[in-house]
């Protein structure tokens, strides 16, 4: 480990319960800020997190003023049940409809920034099952007490849950396999980053709106990348949340969410010119069939175009819809 990342472990890492709300309300002025849930199917888990945001941090102590819920194209109940408990929702598609459409989590965490309202914005995932108010106020309080810490990264134990067992630390399984290599050979001042592909973050919006989007599951990886390359790595910090207990993927669709975080980690090497080739965005993958096909391969071949689309930084979006006076 680099002896900057060394130091900056040190000084730029606490744990939630250093950031006392009574205080973070203090210090949050005439600030406004915004908690913006990207969700897709997420019915089961989205009322209970709007509604221990909102009852605790807006009603309650008045620190956060928006919640806001980008409903993901769902094809459950989600945007219902999160208006239902409090939460302002939109749809996906329906915010700055006037651009093609994109899919994935960070396209919806890119609408959700240029719908919310915050000069502060937090975001964090729509599948927990054990979120408590120090999932937000442990992201914000870094930046309430320090101008100088522009972006908070979140990180947590993630027990992986199995019939039967409990591995403590076993649910970050692509952040251990494939985004933590990857950021150790290729931008080693990120390697203190404890969760990496962590979901829970918060930052300034004036740093949000500068950067670009990974539009796929490459969006946390991309956004670190592009926050150092933008403000630099002290202006960064992390907080230690506790526990995160969510749902696991199956091992097919964690091979598909690394290939987006590697074709988004590749879009940052070729632009720094550290890689030359285009890589290929089509991923083969191989599952057992019902039935025993004809010849010798007992595999039914699955072929996904995992590409990974960019949104450009949101702030030039909007220059370019404003009228010229």
């Amino acid at each position: 480990m680099l002896p900057e990342v060394r130091q900056w472990l040190t000084r730029r890492t606490s744990r939630t319960e250093q950031w006392l709300v009574d205080r973070m309300v203090e210090r949050k002025g005439r600030r406004r800020i915004s908690v913006v849930l990207p969700a897709r199917d997420e019915a089961a888990t989205i009322g209970r997190i709007v509604t221990v945001v909102r009852e605790a941090l807006v009603e309650r102590t008045g620190l956060v003023d928006e919640v806001l819920v980008v409903d993901s194209c769902s094809r459950d109940a989600t945007a219902a049940i999160a208006a239902a408990a409090g939460a302002a929702v939109v749809g996906q598609d329906a915010v700055l409809a006037d651009l093609p459409p994109a899919r994935g989590k960070g396209e919806a965490l890119w609408k959700g920034l240029a719908a919310s309202t915050g000069d502060l914005v937090a975001a964090i995932d729509a599948d927990l099952r054990d979120v408590e108010p120090a999932f937000v106020t442990g992201l914000l309080g870094p930046l309430l007490a320090d101008p100088d810490v522009a972006f908070v990264k979140g990180f947590y134990h993630r027990p992986l849950i199995g019939d039967g067992t409990v591995d403590v630390d076993g649910g970050g399984r692509v952040s251990e396999l494939v985004a933590r290599p990857l950021l150790n050979l290729a931008w080693p001042r990120l390697a203190g980053f404890v969760q990496p592909l962590a979901g829970e973050f918060a930052a300034r919006r004036e740093l949000l709106e500068a950067i670009p989007f990974a539009t796929g599951y490459g969006v946390e990886l991309a956004m670190l990348v592009d926050v150092l390359d933008h403000v630099g790595l002290d202006a960064m910090a992390q907080v230690d949340l506790g526990v995160r207990i969510h749902r696991h993927h199956d091992l097919a669709a964690l091979g598909r969410m690394s290939a987006q975080i590697q074709l988004a980690a590749a879009a940052r090497m070729a632009r720094e010119g550290a890689l030359t080739c285009v890589p290929a965005t089509s991923l083969v993958q191989f599952r057992r069939p019902s039935e025993p096909g004809p010849g010798g391969l007992d595999r039914e071949v699955v072929e996904t175009d995992v590409a990974v689309e960019e949104r450009p930084p949101l702030r030039e979006v909007l220059a370019a819809s404003r009228p010229v006076a």
